[in-house]
């Protein structure tokens, strides 16, 4: 206790003397002058614990009673120093103590009243705040890369000391300094002011009490002249590697204590020896004491600093021994005051100007006396060689102001070069000279201002020739003006007037980062910025016809290797430009997507998305959507984890905040990629993102007040199954054409052929596609309960082509695949809200391949009772369609026989229409029709053969010619040759060919006798003569022979070398023309001519022969029509029916038998049931001939009074 009672008192007795002291200056001060005002002096510093010693130890600020006191203090000051730890400083005003307490005591320490260092935590917080970057919008290009480039300058250098100090200074200026000075330009510091700063001028130079004394009073001591251990002016200064600079025999031995760092920055020291002596700060301390007055310098034995002040004002706080041990070239000149006052308060003036200020004043003003000579002559001089010698001295000028790194030259270097009339010089070298080096010096010059004064700006785009010079230097080989047009941000529409394209696409091509002028831009990212301006500007002309880039630039390996190496760049707007280029080369050509899919690195484009504007979100979403339309799920998949991972920040959450603000044209897209991101795991039950995502779809789908949302919504749905083509075509139509079994020449477009590689892939690849289309199947119709397919029903009624086009292919999709997945419970749904939609497509859709995708929709819906149940609610109108879709797809075929089992006689499914009927009775009878090419045609009995074409209620007759003499009696076509035969009873066969609307007669064979009935192949001819036998006319040779010569033959048919004939007498006999040899089918009865059963009609189909007769034959037991087996000649079935059958003809479904009168009975193919009966010609006709096309859809009758009719299945 006793201990600190004599402590208090000590510290009591300390303050009490300061305060004496400070009362003491404030009466002598007495009262303020009306002209000038005196600052009164600050109050002494509190206290708080003194040494030992007593009163010897007390407060050294405390204001003595004459100066020989406060030097006295000063000289003890420098007695001590600071590497001794162990022992306490005598003036120091906070001696040492215990860890904590001196924690506490900082804190409560009052204003310093000696110069101090600020915090340097301070400092950096103050410059974080007044340098945190403004977030990146869309805005113009070259604005943001001025601002970009401004924050790299100012973040580039890392702070030294000095720079540290005069920071701390600065924040002592106070706000009236601040406004003291007007800038030189928009950016330039404050000169003034900081020259008032540095100045040597004491702050009390107005005051009365130094007003009448002229005696000369000492200069104060600069502080870079005084050693930071020794607290003495230097004598042999050394400076360190760490830019510190300390008295020789201090440094010394504080590295002989074992001390291996500097004492003020604490940075290792890698030299082994000190360096040699500073002989310029040692002459300029010489220099400094020749201005001492000469009592001064007399008192001093050895160069000592003048005390300092009692009351520094705030501009000269500063810590002394921090200057950079090499001034740079170029620092703001400061002038040193030749004379201070000697009034007692001359102590309280500003710090002398630094000695780093000093070798910097005569450095700058030789270097700008050298600017100023050097711009004059770039102004001034009508030599060109003289200017081009100007423009690199003002470069070399430029780039030492710079790497000074000072922040004070470079803006009044800046202001000089920035003038209108330098400017103009520097284009007038443009325009004139022919030296590259110049040239590009000249430009970097120009980009260089252009970057950080948008006077600049002005100054050059007020001209458009300068641009144009600009744009022509470029396309020469200038790389370097690519910046400079960038920086002046021309008008989209006048760079495409330019024509720079193919210039900036090389020298994106060329790539490589090289840049040796250093240019605030390199030339690279300023042609991918311009290029992307460009392309963006094309792609929204009303007139694109022409592209300002060839596809085939745009799609070189190199150009995009070199855009995708821009997608890593730094600046950012580099990295969005680059990744607008990819994006068009996208969709120029699909096929270049893998190629970026594999050389693009994602992380820095994912990062960018987290600090650029919503115009610019959505051009990434769209690229890395795009992105993913891979040809190889197992590539999609990994790019998507590559998205999902790459980013520095969660960014799938990232889309979830961006997809609950994106505008409606934008949120389809973003919900596609945010789903494809969730989909990447295993479905769960409850997801917020994919939840979202699909809801967002289908809220687009009904959004009618959008249509274009629509269209991307149903666009989105339809490429989720992640099937796409090379080129990143979606194939889910393709793959649902498939499933239908549709013919090749159905096919309307070439989808199929590359879904058919896809399959082709190897096993693993497809069992992933797989997987994913089963998982995004289940995302989008398990959400809801089928929400999806009420959308999508309505999307179906709309008019327009497009959405309602891609809108049934999602449908058709999601239907099928609810055969494919587990019990989801919304099959029902789906078939409550699409059934009767697919049902009216498949009636009334205008293209083929939209009624076969609603077919395979109803086919799925047929796997369950109650949809196979709903369907034949529409029996009639689905029926119909299947008939016609037969003929293109198998699947049709196979729902015919699902829906016709047990009801293959009923006429409301086999019902026919009459469509079109024509009156030849002018041409008597007709004998015989057949089709040949979608034509028909008919042989009438006065040897007239006529073409027709079916149109729809009409036959329109294209061509008639009449070169038999005497009746046609049989018509046959070689389907392989395209050719016609026509048999007659003029005794002649004619060869006809039918092209371009024209019949013509190719060949004339004489047969000798009257052709009776016709088949024909390839090499032989068969007829019926009016006798016995069958003749064989071989078409080389014209020979012919009798076959058969003990048969009276009715009726025959040709089939692979194998002659069916059927006679008089009802035997049915097969002929081998090869061999000659003859096997039985159906033995005949031996009955009087007048009584037999002849065999009226003959036909073979899918190795069945069909055979006509009258029904009164006791061999088959009263049936007219038989089926024979043409392998085994075994009895495969028969039809029972009154009617003779004169005529028959087979399709696929269905089978024809004409009799005497004018009826047609139709008969089941595959039941052998009658199902009804058509009435052909008019009263006691009889049908002559029948024929239907080749599929079965449509018959063609003849009839004995001259019609033709034809009906058509419904």
């Amino acid at each position: 206790m006793r201990a600190l009672e004599r402590e208090y008192e000590k510290v009591l007795d300390a303050n009490c003397k300061a305060y004496a002291h400070y009362l003491k200056r404030i009466l002598e001060a007495g009262e303020p002058s009306s002209t000038a005002v005196s600052p009164s002096p600050p109050p002494p510093e509190l206290v708080f614990g003194v040494g030992d010693d007593g009163d010897s130890r007390g407060d050294e600020d405390a204001a003595p009673e004459n100066d020989d006191s406060v030097a006295s203090s000063q000289s003890e000051l420098r007695d001590n120093p600071m590497w001794a730890e162990a022992e306490e400083q005598p003036g120091d005003l906070y001696p040492r103590r215990q860890s904590s307490i001196r924690g506490r005591r900082d804190l409560m320490r009052p204003p310093s009243l000696y110069p101090q260092r600020v915090p340097p935590h301070l400092i950096v917080q103050q410059q974080q705040q007044q340098q945190a970057p403004p977030p990146v919008g869309r805005g113009s290009p070259a604005s943001r890369i001025r601002a970009e480039h401004s924050r790299s300058r100012s973040t580039a250098a890392a702070p030294s000391d000095d720079s540290t100090e005069e920071s701390s200074s600065e924040l002592r200026d106070g706000k009236e300094e601040k406004i003291a000075a007007p800038p030189l330009s928009s950016k330039q510091p404050r000169l003034r002011a900081d020259a008032g700063r540095l100045s040597p001028e004491p702050a009390s130079s107005s005051s009365p009490a130094r007003g009448n004394d002229d005696t000369p009073g000492p200069l104060p001591t600069p502080k870079d002249f005084v050693c930071p251990i020794t607290s003495q002016v230097f004598d042999d200064p050394v400076t360190l590697e760490t830019g510190q600079t300390y008295e020789r025999r201090a440094i010394q031995e504080w590295l002989d204590r074992g001390n291996s760092t500097c004492p003020i920055t604490r940075q290792r020291l890698h030299g082994a020896q000190l360096p040699k002596t500073n002989y310029v700060l040692k002459r300029l301390i010489g220099a400094w004491w020749d201005q001492q007055p000469q009592p001064q310098r007399r008192s001093s034995p050895s160069p000592s600093p003048s005390p300092p002040p009692a009351t520094p004002p705030p501009a000269t706080i500063a810590m002394a021994g921090d200057s950079p041990a090499t001034p740079p070239p170029f620092l703001l000149p400061v002038k040193a005051a030749a004379t201070s006052s000697t009034s007692p308060d001359a102590n309280t003036s500003a710090s002398a100007p630094s000695p780093t200020s000093v070798i910097a004043q005569a450095s700058l003003e030789s270097a700008v006396a050298e600017l100023r000579a050097a711009v004059s002559c770039l102004c001034t001089s009508e030599d060109l060689s003289q200017s081009e010698r100007s423009v690199l001295k003002i470069e070399r000028l430029w780039r030492d102001a710079t790497a000074a790194g000072s922040s004070e030259a470079e803006p009044a270097i800046l202001a000089a070069l920035a003038r209108p009339a330098v400017v103009n010089g520097f284009v007038e070298i443009l325009f004139n000279s022919v030296s590259a080096q110049v040239l590009r010096v000249a430009v970097f010059l120009l980009a260089e201002l252009a970057s950080r004064d948008d006077a600049v700006v002005q100054t050059l785009t007020r001209v458009d020739s300068d641009v144009d010079c600009l744009a022509a230097l470029f396309k020469k080989g200038l790389a370097e003006a690519a910046v400079l047009i960038c920086l002046l941000s021309p008008a989209p529409e006048q760079l495409v007037e330019m024509d720079l394209a193919e210039a900036l696409v090389a020298t994106i091509r060329r790539g490589g980062d090289e840049d040796p002028l250093k240019m605030c831009v390199s030339p690279k990212a300023a042609s991918v910025i311009l290029l992307s301006q460009i392309l963006v500007e094309a792609a929204g002309a009303t007139d694109s016809s022409t592209s300002p880039v060839p596809r085939s630039a745009l799609l070189s390996e190199r150009f995009i290797r070199s855009l995708a190496a821009s997608l890593e760049a730094e600046p950012v707007e580099e990295r969005l430009a680059a990744m607008r280029i990819l994006l068009r080369c996208i969709w120029e050509d699909g096929h270049c997507r893998s190629s970026i899919a594999e050389k693009a690195s994602l992380s820095a484009v994912l990062d960018a998305f987290h600090t650029v504007g919503d115009a610019d979100k959505i051009d990434i979403v769209r690229f890395l959507y795009e992105l993913l339309k891979l040809k190889k799920r197992s590539a999609a998949e990994r790019l998507l984890r590559s998205i999902k991972e790459g980013s520095s920040f969660s960014m799938m959450h990232t889309m979830l905040v961006y997809l609950q603000s994106a505008p409606p044209e934008h949120a389809p897209v973003v919900a596609g990629l945010l789903l494809q991101l969730d989909l990447l795991v295993e479905p769960r039950k409850i997801s917020m993102y994919r939840e979202e995502a699909v809801d967002c779809l289908i809220q687009c789908l009904k959004n009618t007040d959008f249509p274009r949302c629509q269209l991307l919504a149903a666009e989105t749905i339809m490429c989720l199954p992640g099937k796409f083509s090379s080129s990143g075509r979606p194939l889910a139509r393709s793959t649902l054409l498939k499933l239908a079994r549709v013919k090749e020449r159905y096919r309307q477009s070439q989808d199929l052929s590359a879904a058919r590689a896809d399959a082709e892939d190897e096993m693993e690849e497809g069992k992933t596609a797989t997987d994913w289309e089963r998982k995004a199947a289940y995302a989008v119709v398990s959400h809801e309960f089928g929400l999806v397919f009420e959308a999508l029903s309505e999307c179906l009624r709309t008019k327009n082509v497009e959405l309602f086009t891609t809108s049934l292919v999602c449908a058709t999709w999601l239907v099928y695949m609810l055969s494919l997945l587990p019990e989801t419970g919304v099959l029902g749904a789906a078939r409550v809200c699409l059934l009767r939609q697919f049902v009216v497509v498949l009636r009334s859709a205008k293209h083929g391949s939209d009624r076969v995708l609603a077919m395979v929709a109803l086919r799925s819906f047929m796997n369950d009772r109650e949809g196979m149940h709903d369907i034949t609610t529409y029996i009639k109108d689905v029926l119909k369609t299947l008939r016609e879709l037969k003929k293109s797809s198998g699947l049709a075929f196979e729902m015919l026989k699902l829906l016709s089992d047990g009801q293959e006689s009923s006429v409301d499914m086999w019902s026919h229409k009459e469509i079109n009927q024509v009156d030849c009775s002018s041409n008597g009878e007709v004998t015989s029709v057949v089709y040949l090419k979608n034509y028909i045609f008919s042989g009438h009995s006065d040897g007239t053969l006529k073409v027709w074409e079916g149109s729809e209620n009409i036959l329109r007759l294209v061509h008639e010619a009449q070169e038999h003499t005497k009746a046609i009696t049989s018509l046959s076509v070689l389907q392989s040759e395209e050719k016609l035969f026509s048999g007659s009873l003029d005794r002649s066969i004619r060869v006809w060919q039918f092209r371009d609307g024209v019949l013509r007669c190719v060949e004339v064979h004489d047969t000798r006798d009257p052709v009776q009935s016709l088949a024909v192949a390839s090499a032989v001819a068969c007829f019926v003569p009016q006798g016995a036998g069958v003749k064989v006319l071989s078409w080389n040779s014209g020979n012919s022979k009798l076959l058969n010569p003990n048969k009276y033959v009715r009726s025959m048919a040709l089939v692979h070398g194998k002659l069916f004939c059927g006679c008089n007498d009802g035997s049915i006999q097969e002929i081998d023309l090869a061999s000659g040899t003859l096997g039985v089918i159906q033995s005949g009865s031996k009955r009087i001519l007048g009584k037999a059963s002849p065999v009226y009609a003959l036909q073979v189909h899918d190795g069945l022969l069909y055979t006509g007769s009258t029904p009164s034959s006791s061999v088959d037991g009263g049936a007219s029509v038989k089926v024979w087996s043409c392998a085994n000649y075994g009895l495969v079935g028969s039809m029972a029916t009154a009617a003779e059958a004169r005529s028959l003809v087979v399709s696929a479904d269905l089978i024809y038998v004409a009799s005497r009168t004018a009826a047609v009975e139709i008969w089941s193919r595959e039941k052998l049931a009658r199902i009804g009966t058509l009435q052909a010609g008019g009263p006691g006709c009889r049908v002559q001939c029948m024929a239907v096309d080749a599929d079965g859809d449509v018959l063609v009758v003849g009839t004995s009074d001259g019609r033709i009719q034809a009906w058509g299945l419904t």
